[in-house]
């Protein structure tokens, strides 16, 4: 109880940078591993079963998005939720918030496995898997769905984690499974040559077993936050608060389903099953850079909850300033080497020529514009952390329904394959010019709050 209300201080009084790093850091190795255990997925089934592997484990993504879309509106919602609640100290509400999360994440993550698995074929036909990859995109996903409801609970736990005041065991759990995975992979794919299902059940597998060390620390009682009798009963407060805070991330990554839909079906039209396995590759290399700035949002999210509830806005405005320098920093980086080493990295996924011709150019090309990419997250990101569910979803789908759709429907019939790799750039930039505008608007309404607060306060003395 004494380290809780220990961390509870630290959040309003420690220095706003060296706290930023305290959570983001632990948050940005979650992230990194969590990549990491996608990156090592696709190389193990690039090199041990093949290219056709490769192009058709890129027709999973649509959904995978969809499912981590329902997923983020659980966990993203409730951990928010909570932030702001801890921050109010209001405790017995913030262990109702972790029981409901709970709930929710084992009634939609069934839901929508059984679901999807029922529809599986038709589900990834409309997705662009032709008749080459479609048995290879049916054999990994038919695993993971089985271990839908696991992945569910496995991310929600650990946004809680991160929300209650402890990003580092968050991080032990996402390396945990990173590294189970290194272990399982190998083994189920090269040693007991089960192939692409192999990975997808080293990945349900590693969840799971880190999914039962976070319910045991969940349990312990001495906690400030921990599993109670009573508090799994949905309650309607705490599920319209936290779908409707989640309701950003979700529309988020169901736009992002969406997108790739479009890029799948574009990418097939104008290049064939090798556009859509080099698209493959290089969007898990920009998932890499992707996770880090989003660690460096998870990092952000309790601080500023926490201080928008308490009225800190001071502290509120360095924390922003402070995540967007370092997603900045993150994302220039990822610039250099999409621009300078595409080819070695590209090659890591496959030994097909003509495969890694196309995937060194989309790294190229649709990488561009990346160093502001950080900049237009973390606005997306700040809004979404104070509870500003509105704003987080106008800015989110600017970028991709205002943006990067129209430019993938309308570049390609004059530019053919080239025109879908420079659609992402261009909408990159475009996002990120909205943002800017959006969040100048709204931190001169913040500071206007502050005014008011201190002048309030002068006067009460």
């Amino acid at each position: 109880m004494t380290t809780d209300k220990k961390l509870l201080t630290e959040l309003s009084e420690k220095p706003v940078f060296s706290l930023l790093l305290q959570y983001a850091i632990p948050a940005i190795v979650a992230m990194v591993a969590s990549s990491l255990y996608n990156i090592i997925d696709g190389i193990f089934i690039g090199q041990g079963v093949g290219a056709g592997a490769i192009m058709g484990l890129a027709i999973t993504l649509p959904i995978m998005n969809l499912s981590a879309a329902f997923g983020a509106m659980v966990g993203v919602g409730g951990s928010t939720l909570l932030s702001v609640k801890l921050g109010e100290k209001d405790y017995n509400f913030a262990a109702r918030i972790l029981g409901n999360v709970i709930t929710l994440n084992c009634i939609i993550g069934t839901g929508l496995g059984v679901l999807m698995l029922v529809f599986l074929d038709p589900i990834l036909r409309f997705f662009g898997a032709s008749d080459y990859t479609l048995p290879y995109a049916r054999d990994f996903m038919v695993i993971v769905l089985i271990g839908n409801v696991f992945t569910h609970l496995f991310l929600g736990l650990n946004a809680m984690l991160r929300a209650s005041g402890k990003p580092r065991k968050a991080m032990r759990a996402t390396i945990m499974t990173v590294l189970i995975n290194i272990v399982l992979a190998p083994l189920f794919i090269f040693v007991l040559h089960l192939g692409i299902r192999g990975a997808a059940l080293a990945t349900v597998l590693s969840q799971l077993i880190v999914l039962i060390w976070q319910i045991k620390l969940f349990s312990n009682p001495n906690e400030l936050i921990h599993l109670r009798r009573g508090t799994y009963r949905l309650e309607r407060r705490i599920v319209t608060g936290s779908l409707s805070i989640g309701l950003s991330p979700f529309l988020i990554n169901l736009c992002a389903c969406l997108v790739v839909i479009i890029i799948n079906r574009q990418l097939v039209i104008y290049g064939g099953d090798v556009a859509v396995g080099a698209y493959g590759i290089a969007n898990r290399l920009s998932f890499f850079f992707i996770m880090v700035v989003i660690g460096i949002n998870q990092g952000m999210q309790p601080i500023a909850g926490f201080n928008f509830g308490a009225k800190h806005f001071a502290r509120l405005n360095q924390v922003l300033k402070y995540a967007i320098i370092l997603s900045t920093a993150i994302w220039l980086i990822g610039f250099a080497i999409c621009e300078f080493a595409s080819t070695p990295v590209a090659s890591a996924f496959t030994k097909d020529q003509e495969l890694l011709r196309e995937a060194a150019h989309a790294l190229k090309v649709m990488n561009l514009m990346v160093p502001v990419i950080g900049f237009q997250m973390v606005a997306t990101g700040f809004f979404q952390s104070i509870g500003k569910a509105g704003i987080s979803i106008f800015l989110s789908l600017t970028r991709q329904l205002l943006f990067l759709v129209p430019a993938l429907l309308i570049l390609p019939e004059f530019l053919g394959l080239e025109g879908v790799w420079y659609s992402v750039p261009l909408a990159d930039g475009t996002s990120a010019i909205t943002a800017a505008v959006v969040l100048i608007y709204h931190m001169r309404k913040f500071r206007m709050r502050e005014k008011l607060e201190n002048t309030k306060l002068q006067t009460e003395i």
